[in-house]
């Protein structure tokens, strides 16, 4: 993969290209280049299988320019890309491209400054502590022995299982109850550099990361279990979520059914993150707010969720897998809190949003507040060019993404103190196809709940959750104002296919709309 040096300086030369056009007002040059390695977990105990196969690698490497030009027309705005080619000829090529695409835009307003409430320290090129040299220099066989590692861990729990013995009869006959343990190894590797005509000095940075996501069942008792495990340094990868799955699915076997009704529910971190990535967050950004689309229009500074409730993104914090010192805008990552004790407090903003609402002239009904009252709420950073599968793509236009998501509770409780609040319900552990019905702005969403969960009974887990039995149809907005607790301990995790983690704790909720799904369709 490219070096830092080659990035900046192809950077440098092609800014100082794009400045001397005469036809451009002003440029900015993105470079990046980046790898995803992954290997794919396929183990069935019945059927013949490889185990650990797949193990593949994507890298690129390229440029992006976005510029304004003079025009007879008047100022217009384009972007290009060029991959491969960090030369001038490769500048010259997407600029081209920046120049044929571009288009008049009554709301832009320039491309990034360093005009907005900055964080007190700005990035001096020191690595973030979730770059690992180790984990950017890894090859292949580093990563199948990641995927044997979690392959290993996974056979052992299912070997060591009393329960599985016993209805096996013999370790011999352990296979005829269908074993199977799917899943794959992430590893992302991420190195980029920034300049523009406002802010001239190049800015680089790199970034790994490493996420496991493993899926066991045991076909002969209708049960699954999950795990997943995120991290950025390659020393503290144990495969450990491989053999979480495995326990999951052991403690899933003879899971009941429950008919439709309002439970008392907890809801664990992989729902909460699932919910609040798919849901709640489209309406914390600005350019929902600028849109008219969020749930939440006109009620910044006000209170929208329970005094318990506190949620915020911090890309720059120590220590966190997704931290990252500048956004791919060049400017500084930081802190922005959403919700603090049930208060909507802030919004995340990329920098073209940002100057929308600032000279929008319906800006203070939108937000609720005048926006140049509210620049540290809405400052831009999250400005992210984010590829397919994670990382940082220089063929991508910036976006607002989250990096750290953090929810935490007023008043942190331990898991037994939840199960107190909640009384009798239902814990919800794992969930998919969660999405939004009846548009953003109202709230609504619907998801299945398909495995990690039990009933709860007098305070106490009681039983499992046959998988795959029961949706969730509920109402995010009632969600975060109705709730009972919230657990101090939390865990960082990840949707597949993204690089956006969440830190979510156990949440318990009073009166959760779920719904029962026939037998009938459980079986199609």
């Amino acid at each position: 993969m490219l070096s830092v040096s080659d990035l900046r300086r192809a950077v440098k030369t092609a800014l100082a290209f794009a400045s001397a056009q005469p036809d451009v007002v002003e440029a900015e040059v993105f470079a990046s280049a980046g790898a995803n390695l992954t290997v794919r977990l396929n183990y069935t105990s019945h059927i013949p299988s490889n185990g650990v196969e797949e193990p593949k690698s994507t890298e690129g490497y390229g440029l992006g320019i976005r510029a304004t030009f003079h025009t007879p027309d008047g100022v217009k705005t384009g972007f290009g890309s060029e991959p491969t080619d960090l030369s001038v000829e490769g500048t010259e090529r997407a600029l081209d491209r920046a120049r044929v695409g571009a288009v008049y835009d009554a709301e832009f307003v320039s491309l990034p400054k360093l005009d907005f409430p900055q964080r007190p320290a700005e990035n001096d090129g020191t690595p973030m502590a979730n770059y690992d040299p180790a984990l950017m220099r890894i090859g292949g066989k580093g990563l199948v022995n990641a995927g044997w590692r979690m392959m290993d861990r996974a056979l052992g729990a299912f070997q060591s299982s009393e329960d599985l013995l016993g209805l096996a009869g013999s370790s011999e006959k352990m296979a005829e109850l269908g074993l199977i343990l799917g899943g794959d190894v992430v590893m992302l590797q991420d190195r980029m550099a920034i300049a523009s005509t406002h802010i001239p000095r190049v800015q680089t940075e790199q970034n790994t990361l490493i996420m496991s996501f493993a899926t066991a069942m045991i076909e002969g008792q209708a049960s699954k279990g999950s795990g997943w495990s995120v991290g950025s340094e390659l020393a503290n990868f144990t495969g450990e979520a491989a053999a979480e799955a495995a326990r999951n699915a052991i403690e899933s076997m003879g899971g009941e059914r429950i008919p439709t009704g309002n439970y008392n529910v907890i809801l664990g971190p992989q729902a909460v993150a699932e919910i609040l990535e798919w849901v709640l967050m489209p309406g914390l950004s600005l350019n929902m707010f600028y849109a008219g689309a969020s749930p939440f229009m006109g009620k910044l500074n006000q209170m929208v969720a329970s005094e318990d409730f506190n949620l915020y993104d911090d890309g720059a914090a120590p220590g966190l897998p997704s931290s990252k010192s500048i956004t791919d805008e060049g400017l500084p990552t930081g802190r922005t809190e959403l919700i603090n004790k049930g208060t909507l407090s802030g919004l995340l903003a990329d920098y073209y949003n940002y100057q929308r609402i600032l000279n929008d002239p319906t800006g203070r009904e939108k937000l609720g507040v005048n926006p140049v009252d509210a620049l540290a709420s809405i400052a831009p950073r999250n400005g992210f060019r984010s590829g397919n599968g994670g990382g940082r793509d220089f063929r991508a236009m910036p976006n607002t993404v989250s990096s750290n998501l953090v929810i935490e509770g007023t008043s942190g409780h331990s898991q037994e103190e939840l199960l107190g609040l909640v009384g009798n319900g239902v814990y919800i552990g794992r969930i998919w196809y969660t999405y939004p019905v009846n548009g953003i702005t109202s709230g609504d969403f619907s998801g299945t709940i398909i495995g990690d969960s039990y009933l709860i009974k007098d305070g106490r887990f009681a039983a499992p959750l046959k998988p795959n039995t029961v949706r969730m149809n509920d109402n995010v907005l009632r969600m975060i104002n109705n709730t009972l607790g919230i657990a101090a301990q939390r865990r960082a995790t990840v949707r597949w296919s993204s690089d956006q983690v969440t830190w979510a704790p156990e949440i318990a909720v009073a009166c959760f709309d779920l719904e029962e799904i026939s037998e009938y369709m459980e079986s199609v």
